[in-house]
């Protein structure tokens, strides 16, 4: 039996109704399971970041400065009397002695002076002599003895006077060091204060350096210091002089450090990178991989706050030793970012997982 075609179209009107309440019905579950599920996809988009928990431990800061070395003293050796250079037995840069000769003179007259001198003070001391044996006998009153007796000490004073003027044809070496310089040759003629040579003194070695306004008051005199030379020496010592006065261009305060230099193995003028103890304060050794730059461009460190925040910390580096860098600037212990700390920015929230 054939159907109307009036009940075939509310037959089909009835099934798309059917069909269309079914499809929304589905299609509203879904759009609610996946809001219901945001949550949980918000928590797993956290970025993941390594660190390290470092503890705060006391350790030696130090004033790290350009520097140079230079004679702990250098003295130009000149000439007391006038003559002409009769020898020179020490070569240039000879290690000398204190008292040994640099530069002699031509003796000249005075030798002859001397002898004369002493010609004289043997007449005196006849003539004192026979004067108080006379005395004694009454035939020589008490001023001539006195008289004699003056005579006697002007010619002893002329002996020795004459001596001197004798031993000053020797310009000898004021000190233990190096002959650094050679002024006067052989037949040059020297005038009273005219040089003979420079000796320099190179033990103890001083190393110099011009320390930041900032810095110079962490030091203090005695403190330990190292310097490791241009030359691949290096040299240990302490710091005798801190400068109380700033140089007025650059604002910097001169510091000087004795060290030892056995064999004057070290020289005078060498460049140097100079480590200066600064006593004993906070810091925390850190991975080098570490360390960051922040939108300022300071160095720093980027570490995880209590909360699971991230925070940055300018540092300054105190020492680098195998094992990492000592740093100051961080305040108590600190969960250091070792891993991810290039992606993520201060106050952002994340995840976080111990380095292996």
């Amino acid at each position: 039996m054939k159907l109307k075609s009036s009940w075939v179209f509310a037959v089909g009107l009835v099934g798309a109704l059917v069909l269309y309440l079914v499809v929304r019905s589905l299609i509203t579950a879904g759009e609610a399971g996946k809001a219901e599920a945001k949550p949980a996809a918000g928590v797993d988009a956290l970025p993941t970041v390594q660190v390290i928990d470092v503890p705060e431990t006391q350790h030696p800061h130090a004033v790290v400065i350009r520097g140079r070395t230079e004679a702990a003293r250098a003295v130009v050796v000149r000439s007391e009397t006038a003559g002409v250079v009769a020898a020179t037995p020490t070569t240039e840069g000879a290690f000398v002695r204190p008292g040994q000769v640099l530069c002699r003179l031509a003796v000249d007259a005075r030798k002859a002076t001397l002898d004369q001198a002493r010609a004289a003070l043997r007449s005196r001391q006849l003539q004192h002599q026979a004067a108080t044996e006379l005395a004694a006998k009454g035939y020589r009153s008490e001023t001539q003895v006195l008289q004699e007796k003056a005579n006697l000490d002007a010619a002893a004073a002329a002996v020795r006077q004459a001596e001197i003027a004798l031993e000053q044809v020797n310009i000898r070496a004021p000190f233990a060091g190096v002959f650094d310089r050679r002024e006067a040759e052989v037949g040059t003629y020297l005038a009273p204060g005219q040089p003979c040579g420079t000796m320099i003194e190179l033990d103890p070695l001083l190393i110099v350096g011009d320390v930041p306004e900032t810095e110079a008051a962490k030091l203090n005199i005695g403190a330990p210091a190292t310097a490791k030379l241009v030359s691949g020496q290096t040299l240990s010592g302490q710091i005798r002089y801190v400068a109380r006065d700033a140089d007025p261009q650059t604002r910097t305060y001169r510091v000087e450090i004795a060290a030892r230099n056995p064999g004057n193995a070290a020289r005078s003028g060498l460049s140097a990178e100079v480590r200066l103890g600064a006593g004993v304060g906070p810091a925390h050794r850190v991975p080098v991989s570490a360390l960051v730059l922040d939108a300022a461009g300071r160095q720093g460190v980027r570490y995880v706050t209590p909360d699971g925040r991230v925070g940055f910390s300018p540092v300054r580096v105190l020492e680098e030793t195998p094992e990492g860098l000592w740093v100051a600037g961080l305040s108590g212990p600190a969960r250091v970012i070792t891993v991810g700390h290039s992606y993520v920015g201060e106050g952002q929230k994340v995840k976080v997982a111990l380095a292996r």
